[in-house]
């Protein structure tokens, strides 16, 4: 029911009147062009795609205190985890637009949209938090595949991990909030962040219609009086922080 409402109330480029959402949603995230790192990051997907090897998963997005420990094969986290080609090259073209100094991705998994995101912007100093251990092992596998050595892979709690990374940075400019699923954590990763955010600062936020307290989540944080402008593209949700411009959330077809 979610999807088909935003498909129903969703404007394409041209229902758009802001001169800075236009240029983005027509130059970006409708720029649908193949490009040379995308087959790259693919061909290390489908590597993953047939990776029998057996790993245990420590689950912590149930909670901070939660601990599930189960055994999966590589092959199924891939194929159930990772980020969809579509959604891993948009991330990868906002970044690419953007330029950040910095990357901050909460949810590494296998490490296939770390790639991506580095790739998009490979003078960032990138910043990706896994949770898990073993699955960290793997991500760092696919970046020395890629030839990548300056992705700073820190596994642990994000509640523990990612308070230290923002604090020794003088600001935040692109984050990708994947990784926990729930309202608490998604408004405190939200709250960390505001007091290093500037006026070229996008948070994304993954899966925003996951649940009704997701759903909540992006609520509240569409209704931050620091955040000017939002775009709901359904699976994700963009933030900005531009002053001067005038508050308003766009919902977009993709």
């Amino acid at each position: 029911m979610d999807y088909l409402w935003h498909r129903f109330k969703a404007k394409n480029r041209h229902g758009v009147h802001s001169p800075f959402v236009y240029r983005l949603v027509d130059k970006v995230i409708y720029d649908f062009e193949a490009k040379k790192v995308y087959a790259e990051a693919e061909n290390l997907r489908e590597q993953l795609f047939i990776d029998n090897r057996v790993i245990t998963i420590t689950d912590l997005g149930a909670g901070s205190h939660v601990n599930n420990n189960r055994q999966k094969k590589i092959s199924d986290i891939a194929h159930n985890a990772l980020k969809p080609p579509k959604l891993a090259q948009l991330l990868y073209r906002l970044a690419a637009d953007l330029q950040p100094r910095n990357i901050i991705e909460l949810g590494a998994c296998l490490g296939i949209t770390t790639l991506y995101l580095q790739k998009a912007a490979p003078k960032a100093r990138v910043y990706t938090l896994e949770g898990c251990p073993e699955t960290a092992r793997v991500a760092n596998e696919a970046f020395i595949k890629a030839g990548i050595n300056d992705v700073d892979l820190i596994t642990g709690n994000f509640d523990k991990t990612l308070p230290d990374v923002i604090k020794n940075l003088d600001q935040v400019d692109f984050v990708f909030v994947d990784g926990n699923h729930q309202e608490e954590a998604t408004l405190k990763y939200f709250e960390w962040c505001l007091p290093k955010v500037h006026e070229n600062t996008l948070l994304i936020f993954d899966d925003i219609y996951w649940s009704a307290g997701m759903k909540a989540a992006w609520s509240q944080i569409k209704a931050n009086p620091k955040v000017t402008v939002t775009i709901d593209l359904f699976w994700i949700g963009l933030v900005f922080f531009k002053p001067g411009q005038a508050k308003e959330d766009f919902l977009v077809k993709i």
